[in-house]
């Protein structure tokens, strides 16, 4: 029952995305606060404080190398994978986009960035929901992700840009994991790290938000390159957590 309810709440999100107007991308969202350059790169903090995302997206994956880790439930393992795989890409991607921001080299930031939010989302449906229908709806969530950065540009090519598709891929799951969290329970326990990841993501927006505010501030860091050293704390407090977890109760990795 509750699983039903969840798709329908689902389903009724993305009615409700469709029956806005389309979104275009907003053509200032390429201009940053903090544009200097330095030792010969543009924009050089903006791309440097990416270089933790990538580590972290290393690490992950270098802890991933055995399979035989406590804290991991092995049915998902392809997703976990999937996950560390998109934030590292997400580092490189992110950084050429910064060095010469523009629609097109956007397409290479937000693509693996898609691949990181449906991988997570799937590690959390896996782990609190059902394991076995995770892993079905893995392939498709990353064809949807990837589908939705292709169709905005495309959209934007012909004039006419749509954002909606890709909002729903970034913040839906936003809205469905705390429903999840208070809905199920997990076997490896550490909600809290879930709600944590959360809240730092929240963050990261904000600060991403407050781009000009922030570098008024000092004119140290801007709000955009706090940003990204906020958001690589979400995969590196994942990598924490399940380095450290262990299930509550018998055989429930297998």
């Amino acid at each position: 029952m509750k699983t039903r309810l969840l798709l329908l709440f689902a389903g009724l999100l993305i009615a409700a995305a469709f029956l806005v107007d389309r979104m275009p991308q907003d053509a200032e969202y390429h201009q940053l606060a903090d544009s200097r350059s330095i030792l010969g790169v543009t924009n050089f903090w903006n791309v440097m404080t990416n270089l933790p995302l990538l580590l972290v997206g290393l690490a992950g994956l270098w802890f991933l190398r055995q399979r035989e880790h406590d804290g991991l439930l092995d049915a998902m393992y392809p997703a976990y994978i999937v996950f560390f795989a998109g934030v590292g890409a997400t580092g490189l991607g992110s950084a050429w986009y910064h060095l010469l921001p523009n629609n097109a080299t956007l397409v290479w930031d937000r693509l693996p960035m898609t691949v990181a939010f449906m991988g997570l989302f799937t590690v959390i449906i896996g782990e609190y929901v059902c394991h076995r229908g995770a892993r079905r709806l893995l392939i498709p969530l990353l064809l949807i992700g990837a589908a939705s950065v292709f169709y905005w540009q495309y959209t934007e090519s012909t004039g006419v840009g749509d954002l909606r598709p890709y909002a729903l891929v970034q913040f839906m799951p936003m809205i469905l994991i705390p429903i999840l969290l208070l809905a199920y329970r997990s076997d490896f326990g550490w909600q809290g790290v879930y709600w944590s990841m959360i809240v730092l993501y929240a963050c990261s927006k904000l600060f991403e938000y407050f781009d000009y505010n922030v570098y008024s501030m000092g004119q140290l860091l801007s709000g955009h390159s706090i940003k990204h050293l906020v958001a690589a704390c979400v995969p590196g407090l994942f990598l924490y957590a399940i380095a450290r977890r262990r299930p509550t109760a018998s055989g429930v990795k297998r």
